[in-house]
């Protein structure tokens, strides 16, 4: 694997990260520094090549949300807002906003932030002269990064406290953590949501490791999650996914914290499918449950989320198929289902909020509960 190419324009710009690729500080999206393109972190060839991308127009970046060279859903948002950017540059009339809109709203149906960040950056632009559409839009994009890393690292201080009294109740010894697909760095502009806690413990020099869950049939955790924890050198064993339950009926789990890519009005949580089995399982072995989420993943439109979440359902081929490195260092794509048969691949599943401790946002953990989502986010519940 090799590390950042050195044509990476965010460092040039100024831009700062707290994570590193081979001890070299790197965001999952950045404006390359002679402002001509984006450049991405492209996720796909994660984790035996690391490679990066750059998006020169709004075509350039649905397609990097709609094939996942960019995922998770604060970094959707984000790379959508760059693409309005990108759009504005090619057809900045109210034609071309309306347009570009569609074409990003259109890449993946669950995760709210992609909306969000839309109907920032259309409330942004529509009043503006078409001359200055283009200016205005990357303006705001930084802004929406930015406000994402900012978000994430307070997400980090707030779920800090959670580990750090489990380990005092353990006296030091090491606070075991289980989480489900990526909710790192990698599916956001920096730091993570749910490893943002876990990050800031092991750079407090908390004792802990994670448990990451192989994530099928994309396997996020086992190549995302486990990939940059190795490069922060967090130490962590990759389990098959339904390893979680008796991990936790042996006692051998503390909490589990995982994102979401989408929380109802009345906290109910929408994130990688079979994150509600985790759920389940915690629930039964009394091992607290805890979703990170910045408050752009809140839909107070919504309240009901097994009932009124959109739930994609992805190609027969992820999970038919799998990718991995051949012993002799070839990247092969093999079949691991017999010929014929059919396949089934939803992408998400609901977790009630009856099943959830809590949630970690940036300002502090919250009860998932209508109330208490009100209380923390007023300006949000009033302009749904």
């Amino acid at each position: 694997m090799g590390g950042p190419p050195q044509f990476v324009g965010w460092v040039e710009a100024g831009y700062e990260s707290r994570m590193q690729v081979d001890g070299k500080p790197t965001r999952t999206i950045w404006v390359e520094s002679d402002g001509t393109c984006v450049g991405i972190v492209d996720q796909t060839l994660l984790p035996h090549r690391f490679a990066v991308a750059r998006l020169k127009t709004l075509v350039d970046a649905a397609r990097a949300i709609q094939t996942m060279q960019i995922r998770g859903a604060p970094l959707i948002g984000a790379a959508a807002a760059y693409g309005m950017w990108l759009a504005m540059r090619e057809d900045a009339s109210d034609e071309g906003l309306e347009r570009a809109r569609a074409s990003l709203l259109a890449t993946r149906p669950t995760a709210v932030n992609l909306r969000w960040a839309l109907d920032e950056m259309l409330a942004a632009l529509r009043n503006r002269p078409r001359g200055e559409r283009a200016a205005a839009a990357l303006q705001r994009a930084n802004e929406i990064a930015e406000q994402d890393i900012a978000n994430n690292r307070a997400i980090g201080r707030h779920g800090l406290k959670i580990i750090a009294d489990i380990a005092a109740r353990k006296h030091g010894k090491c606070v075991n953590v289980l989480t489900h697909c990526n909710a790192g760095w990698l599916a956001t502009v920096d730091v993570g949501t749910a490893t943002a806690p876990i990050y800031t413990a092991h750079d407090e020099g908390i004792a802990l490791h994670v448990y990451a869950d192989e994530t099928r049939p994309r396997n996020q955790g086992a190549s995302l999650t486990a990939w940059e924890l190795g490069q922060h050198g967090v130490p962590h064993t990759v389990i098959p996914d339904n390893t979680g339950g008796h991990l936790m009926q042996h006692g051998m789990v503390d909490l589990v914290i995982v994102g979401a890519d989408r929380v109802t009005a009345q906290g109910d949580v929408c994130n990688k499918i079979g994150t509600y089995l985790k759920a389940l399982a915690a629930r039964d072995n009394r091992v607290p449950f805890y979703v990170a989420l910045p408050s752009p993943t809140i839909d107070f439109m919504l309240s009901d989320g097994v009932a009124e979440i959109p739930i994609e359902q992805r190609a027969a081929a992820e999970v038919a198929c799998m990718t991995g490195k051949t012993a002799d260092g070839r990247i092969e794509t093999v079949q691991v289902v017999p010929d014929g048969s059919p396949v089934a691949n939803y992408g998400f599943d609901v977790t009630p909020a009856r099943l959830v401790t809590g949630l970690i946002t940036e300002r502090g953990v919250i009860e998932p509960t209508r109330a208490a989502l009100a209380a923390a986010f007023p300006e949000r519940l009033a302009t749904r």
